[in-house]
């Protein structure tokens, strides 16, 4: 026990940065940029560091609207080197950034590969360079600068994020000069709304894959299953990937929706009793209409014993159309809440949908106090509307959820050997 402490220590402590190998792009312009960033170890890997990172971001020089560029960000040099108390394996290290970019274009996320020699104690961090496509929909110099980025490191005991986020504003890492084009920006929005991380999709129905329904006395509108990867913050490193899918049934002037996640994707690794895990989740609404819908789910009816496959159960909710024309439903935020004694306060794990694409598409009439009106709220089956976009960049990663359990009081959230320990007084309550 005294070992596996201090392993997991040693990992949790680390704070990472790297140096990687860009991408050649003909033509293409990239300039270096040194900003000032606070990195934060998984919970209970000690306190937060704050260091100088320095980024060079590659991008072609020229292009016009409507064309997909690449994008590499390499880390010249790391917030901080190894620390002196292990080793970090060869191909153990994944990053993942997020670059601002101008215009008014959001965000566009860069992911890199398992790809780095093994990493002496002490010795200069190793990663290698994170890459992304951007749909260029505005014609204009559109800037990219680096922002914050995630390292994952995996060891046999598990996989270990240490977060990093820029304290001061970077530099601008590269310009492209986007001119008018033919092809026109015919995509629902650049890097954050349907903007292309990892062949990221278009927001919008069949552009993205998404299932299209509605019109003559059709009444079951089946959904395509689309990969929803979530970001679950400090709880789960890692975050969750599963394939969800929105179905609808038209129930008069509405839809009663029921969305499914993989089934029996994940095993059990400790027994959980009856009516331990409870999901929920927002789907957002797109094209002609906007706001939410929030569906939820029963707890498990039976036991799950340890090693037994888990599922978390359909939920269900009711979408009111509030505007006529094609909508979009893609999922998006998930709760899951999860009581270990029952009668106890359960604990709240929210799970925001870092990538995700449209499941299912509907040909809608707007009916009185519809989610497209003013908003309104309530439990499960209410439409609810919410603000802001959603990064709907396409699936990144296949599977689903790999372990979710609950150990004596500490919470074990895993996700590929993804864990994290939840220390016992947050659950005192639940005894």
């Amino acid at each position: 026990m005294k070992t596996q402490r201090r392993v997991s220590a040693a990992a949790v402590a680390l704070l990472l940065g790297g140096a990687g190998i860009a991408l050649a792009a003909s033509p293409a312009l990239a300039a270096e940029t040194t900003y000032k960033v606070k990195c934060i170890p998984p919970a209970g890997g000690g306190s937060p560091v704050e260091g100088d990172t320095t980024a060079k971001i590659t991008a072609p020089a020229t292009a016009k609207v409507g064309d997909e560029v690449d994008v590499v960000w390499e880390t010249v040099k790391p917030a901080s080197n190894n620390t002196d108390l292990m080793v970090i394996p060869k191909d153990s290290v994944l990053p993942t950034g997020w670059i601002a970019v101008g215009g008014g274009m959001g965000e566009l996320k860069v992911v890199g590969e398992k790809k780095n020699p093994e990493i002496a104690k002490k010795a200069p961090m190793v990663m290698s360079a994170m890459k992304g496509k951007l749909k260029l929909t505005k014609a204009g110099k559109i800037t990219l600068s680096p922002g914050k980025y995630d390292v994952a490191v995996t060891f046999s005991i598990g996989t270990f994020v240490t977060k990093c986020a820029p304290t001061g504003e970077a530099g601008v890492g590269a310009t492209i000069d986007v001119s008018a084009g033919s092809s026109g920006g015919a995509t629902n929005g650049g890097a954050t709304n349907g903007g292309a991380t990892n062949g990221g999709a278009t927001n919008g129905g069949a552009a993205n894959g998404g299932t299209t329904a509605g019109g003559g006395g059709q009444t079951d509108f089946p959904g395509k299953a689309v990969d929803v990867k979530f970001d679950c913050g400090e709880t789960v490193p890692g975050g969750i990937t599963t394939p969800v899918t929105v179905n609808a049934k038209k129930n008069g002037g509405g839809y009663d929706l029921t969305v499914k996640t993989a089934k029996d994707a994940m095993k059990a690794p400790v027994p959980l009793p009856k009516g331990a895990l409870k999901p929920s989740m927002q789907i957002k609404l797109g094209g002609a209409d906007s706001g939410a819908v929030k569906v939820t789910g029963p707890a498990n009816a039976e036991p799950i014993g340890q090693g037994a496959g888990v599922s978390l159960s359909d939920m269900t909710g009711t979408y009111k159309p509030g505007k006529t024309g094609k909508v979009t439903l893609s999922p998006s935020d998930m709760t899951i809440e999860v009581t270990m004694v029952a009668g106890s306060t359960p604990l709240s794990v929210p799970c925001k949908a870092a990538t995700s694409a449209v499941s299912l598409e509907l040909d809608t009439t707007a009916q009185q106090g519809g989610s497209g009106g003013p908003s309104t709220t309530g439990g499960s089956g209410s439409a609810t509307t919410t603000s802001g976009g959603l990064a709907e960049t396409g699936a990144e990663d296949e599977g689903g959820i790999k372990a979710l359990a609950l150990v004596a009081g500490t919470v074990v959230l895993l996700g590929g050997a993804v864990f994290t320990f939840t220390p016992w007084r947050r659950l005192r309550g639940t005894r």
